[in-house]
């Protein structure tokens, strides 16, 4: 998340490229953290199309308010607020319960080692995790994809979305304790 200081100035580079009117500093500041913004998105809105149209919409937001950036965060972290923002107004506008794909971050579990009985049992672990997920408010999906998936510390959490530092850690210990209650209750131990 945090990025070298030769990052963090081709960053402010190309922004600065962008508001004296060329262009090109927004199209590779899009070439640059397009695939991150959409994986950002995807992990919380399941359908790949969804996803993909979000990216488009945050990109759209970018370019409408590159001009205005200060710089006060790093690109990055302004670029995943404002698409954690546009997946948690999508989910809530559909009022869809979407969830993190788990099949995106975790291991591949077609093995040739594993016996059928094995790999049915590992797919059904997996689901019941994923409908764990999809019980979370948009808020506690967010902080635990952010936390779990993405690995950020609280204190980035607490920046990109714009909360406290406690109220992430809570949000954060809510949706482990709601998820631990909820594969306990299916998974025999």
């Amino acid at each position: 998340m945090t990025g070298n200081i030769s990052n963090i100035n081709n960053d402010s580079e190309l922004i600065r490229q962008f508001k004296n009117g060329d262009v090109k500093g927004y199209n590779e500041i899009v070439r640059k953290y397009q695939q991150q913004v959409y994986w950002v998105i995807r992990k919380m809105v399941q359908d790949h199309d969804e996803a993909d149209d979000i990216t488009q919409e945050v990109f759209i937001k970018v370019y409408a308010a590159l001009k205005d950036f200060r710089e006060e965060s790093n690109l990055f972290t302004w670029l995943y607020r404002i698409a954690t923002n546009y997946a948690i107004n999508h989910i809530k506008k559909v009022k869809v319960r979407s969830t993190i794909s788990v099949e995106l971050v975790a291991e591949p579990i077609e093995s040739k080692d594993k016996k059928a009985d094995e790999l049915i049992d590992e797919q059904n672990r997996r689901k019941i995790l994923e409908q764990a997920i999809e019980t979370l408010s948009a808020q506690q999906r967010t902080v635990f994809n952010m936390r779990y998936y993405d690995q950020l510390q609280y204190e980035e959490i607490a920046d990109i979305l714009g909360k406290s530092v406690g109220g992430i850690k809570a949000n954060y210990f809510h949706a482990v304790k709601k998820i631990g209650e909820y594969v306990k209750e299916r998974i025999e131990l």
